[in-house]
C-alpha cells in the first residue's frame, strides 16, 4: 500500500492517544499545539478508519469507547517502536543482555580460541547465550547469515565472498606437523621437493565453492600433493601423524598446541607458501548493530593473541 493511500499515520495515532487521555478536543488541541478544527478533523478521520465513535458524550462529559481504549494501548506500543526506530541505534549493555548469538566456527582454530572467547563472553555478558554451529560443505552459511540464523562466520578461504562484510582476525605462518620419528623431521628445512614427495593428511572442504589455502598455492605452481588420508575435522589429523610417515599442513597456532601434547614436531612449510589469513564474515543487516559490534570486538581481541601461542606460553611461565 502506498503512503498516499495508507489509512492512518503517526499523527493520527498520537491524536488518538491524546483524545483518550484528555477526553476533549479543545484540550488535545492545546496539548499538541494544534487548532481545534485540526483535531476535530483528525477525530473524524479516526472514526472513519476504525468505524467507531472513539469518544461519546455522556452526562459527565466525553468518554472513550471500549474500542478506543483497546486502540490506545496498541497505538502506544506502535508509537514506542517508531520512536525507537527514529532515535538511532539502540544502546547495548552486555552485562544485562539476554540475547542469543550464533557463531559458525570450523575447528581449524586452536581450542584455546573458543575457550578464551567463552571466558570473555561470560565475564562481560553473563546472561547472554552463545550457540556455536559447525561448518560443512553442505551448509549454506551465506544464506544463514542473510536470514539471521547466523551472526558471524569465521573462515580462512583465499577468496572470501565479496557479498559479505569482512574483518581480518589474524595472519599466521603455515607449518608442517609430523611425528617425531618421521624421517622428514630430521632432514632440516622442508623443501618443495620433499613436500611434494611426502604423504599428507588433508582436511575435507568446509565450503563447496572454496579451495583451501594450500591447494590454491599448489595450483598456482602446477603442483599437487599426495593426499593419503582426508579427515572432516582438523583436530583428528594430529593424532594420525604419531608413528606414521604422514604430515599435516596447518597454521602455527593450531600446530603448536599438539606439539606440546603429542610426540610431534612442527617445521615451517616450504619457502614461498602464503600465510593463513583468518577473518570473520557477517551480513550487511548486522553491520551497525551495537550488540553485533560487541561480539566482533571480542573475537578480534581473542584472535590477536593466537598467532604466536608459544610466546604467550613463555610469558605465562615468566609471570
Amino acid at each position: 500500500m502506498s503512503r498516499s493511500h495508507a489509512p492512518i499515520d503517526t499523527y493520527l495515532l498520537r491524536v488518538l492517544v491524546a483524545l483518550v487521555a484528555e477526553r476533549s478536543v479543545s484540550r488535545v488541541a492545546v496539548r499538541m499545539n494544534q487548532t481545534q478544527p485540526a483535531i476535530s478533523t483528525a477525530l473524524r478521520r479516526l472514526r472513519e478508519v476504525f468505524a467507531d465513535p472513539i469518544l461519546v458524550r455522556e452526562r459527565s462529559g466525553m468518554v472513550p469507547t471500549e474500542r478506543a481504549l483497546q486502540l490506545r494501548d496498541r497505538a502506544r506500543g506502535a508509537l514506542l517502536e517508531i520512536d525507537r526506530m527514529l532515535s538511532g541505534p539502540e544502546q547495548f549493555e552486555p552485562a544485562s543482555s539476554a540475547m542469543t548469538f550464533h557463531l559458525a566456527l570450523p575447528d581449524y582454530l586452536a581450542m584455546s580460541f573458543l575457550a578464551e572467547v567463552t571466558t570473555r563472553f561470560r565475564a562481560e555478558a553473563p546472561h547472554a547465550r552463545l550457540v556455536v554451529h559447525p561448518l560443512s560443505v553442505t551448509y549454506d552459511y551465506e544464506r544463514a547469515l542473510a536470514q539471521g540464523e547466523l551472526d558471524i562466520v569465521i573462515g580462512n578461504w583465499p577468496q572470501p565472498p565479496d557479498r559479505l562484510h569482512l574483518s581480518l582476525l589474524l595472519e599466521d605462518d603455515l607449518m608442517c606437523l609430523m611425528g617425531k620419528n618421521n624421517p622428514l623431521a630430521v632432514k632440516g628445512a622442508m623443501t618443495m621437493e620433499r613436500y611434494i614427495a611426502a604423504r599428507h593428511v588433508v582436511p575435507t572442504p568446509y565450503a563447496a565453492s572454496q579451495r583451501g589455502v594450500v591447494e590454491t598455492h599448489l595450483a598456482t605452481l602446477r603442483q599437487t600433493r599426495e593426499a593419503c588420508i582426508a579427515v572432516p575435522y582438523f583436530t583428528v589429523a594430529p593424532h594420525l601423524l604419531v608413528g606414521t610417515d604422514l604430515i599435516f599442513t596447518t597454521a602455527r597456532h593450531f600446530a603448536m598446541q599438539f606439539v606440546h601434547t603429542l610426540p610431534l614436531v612442527a617445521v615451517p612449510a616450504p619457502q614461498g607458501f602464503p600465510r593463513m589469513r583468518f577473518y570473520q564474515l557477517w551480513h550487511d543487516r548486522s553491520q551497525n548493530e551495537p550488540a553485533h559490534r560487541w561480539l566482533r570486538g571480542i573475537l578480534a581481541a581473542v584472535a590477536s593473541g593466537l598467532a604466536r601461542p608459544e610466546v604467550a606460553s613463555a610469558k605465562a611461565k615468566v609471570g
